[in-house]
């Protein structure tokens, strides 16, 4: 495997997850990966800047980051997008918000999996939307899905909208195609407009495959908007390019109604960095999904070795949400291991805000950096759980 640069390089960037911590802080927090970017993606760049092109983005044969998205989703994940539904926004919390205020009303609920994405739990309570959370359910194999439960909980609220964010995050579930079958079918029973969240999509550990949610049916199509981006599977977070197939008719009715500029729209760099990310970078992300399954692998062996943690290995994702409830660290982990050991990990009660789940004993660490910076971060947080 090809060496990647050394993590601490990163402090003296502008990446929040190295610099909003102190300098003696070990930080597995944010998701953002510390292994760089594909070459590919650098000498795209390096070529659009040589050629001093920051000028509007425009293309005569049409946008390159929609073909290379329709082209992905084809060779990748055996879906076909429809032609001429696909948008190119910022990032997915943009994605959120548009979907939110544009197939919602105050007031309406939205239904979402709790532990969710801190940040799209706070975007749905500051529309003034009420969160219909839908919890997990946990088990010695791993976090489950009560789907009669989920259909108890849709015919109590009947949400206007279902965000679905598969793979998960935080827990890092790949759903089945059973699972996602039934949350389909809940979808279609209450007809509500489904947002997929499908960020984590290339990065899946085997045997495990990321099945596409508008990919179950026509029906499902025409409720769903899928949303995806490059930057988690090619480390490209601060580019700020994402895609947004819209399958529901009525939205994409009324975004093609909305003022030309009402979106803002990604630079021509970030254009250039998505595309050749998915077009060229796969040897890249290839080495880092081999180094990122062999972090997993170490931090399931790892927690196996404290007893008083519980972890179930990641399906998909580079993060892990690890429960501290049986430790002396069960109030709040991220902050006492802050204090203790320096180390920063993400609390597991913002991934449950707004909702009556309690997640305060958990959480999240990103394992997408060296295996020696790895071994830094276990070493402290190990030593942490040592003291009384």
């Amino acid at each position: 495997m090809s060496p990647f640069p050394p993590p601490e390089r990163l402090r003296g960037g502008h990446g929040a997850k190295w610099t909003a911590v102190p300098d003696d802080v070990l930080p597995a927090w944010v998701a953002d990966m510390d292994l760089g970017f594909p070459p590919e993606v650098a000498a795209a760049l390096q070529e659009a800047i040589a050629r001093q092109d920051l000028g509007y983005p425009f293309w005569a044969e049409g946008d390159p980051v929609i073909a290379a998205f329709e082209t992905r989703m084809h060779t990748h994940h055996g879906w076909t997008p429809r032609p001429g539904r696909t948008r190119v926004f910022s990032d997915l919390i943009q994605v959120l918000q548009i979907v939110v205020e544009h197939t919602t009303g105050p007031g309406d609920w939205v239904a979402l999996q709790v532990p969710n994405y801190p940040p799209f739990l706070a975007a749905i309570e500051r529309a003034g939307r009420r969160l219909l959370a839908l919890p997990f359910d946990e088990s010695a194999d791993g976090w489950t899905v009560d789907l009669d439960r989920y259909r108890q909980l849709f015919a109590q609220h009947r949400p206007k909208l279902f965000v679905l964010v598969n793979p998960h995050n935080p827990t890092g579930r790949a759903f089945t195609r059973a699972e996602l079958d039934g949350l389909a079918a809940l979808a279609v029973d209450y007809r509500a407009t489904v947002l997929a969240d499908e960020i984590h999509s290339d990065l899946m550990y085997p045997p495990h495959a990321h099945i596409p949610f508008s990919s179950l049916g026509a029906d499902v199509e025409e409720l769903t908007i899928t949303a995806t981006s490059a930057t988690k599977a090619f480390n490209l977070a601060g580019t700020r390019c994402a895609v947004a197939h819209i399958g529901h008719a009525p939205t994409a009715a009324t975004l093609d109604c909305a003022p030309l500029d009402y979106f803002g729209t990604p630079s021509v760099l970030s254009r250039v960095a998505t595309v050749a990310a998915w077009q060229h970078g796969g040897a890249w992300q290839r080495e880092v999904q081999e180094l990122l399954a062999a972090n997993r692998a170490r931090l399931a062996e790892w927690v196996a070795s404290h007893p008083g943690l519980t972890s179930h290995a990641p399906q998909a994702t580079y993060l892990s949400w690890i429960d501290f409830g049986r430790t002396a660290l069960s109030v709040d982990p991220a902050a006492q291991l802050l204090e203790r050991c320096r180390v920063q990990l993400s609390p597991g009660a913002d991934f449950a805000q707004h909702s009556d789940v309690d997640t305060s004993s958990f959480a999240r660490l990103n394992f997408a950096t060296t295996p020696a910076l790895l071994e830094r971060i276990l070493a402290r947080i190990s030593d942490a759980l040592a003291c009384p």
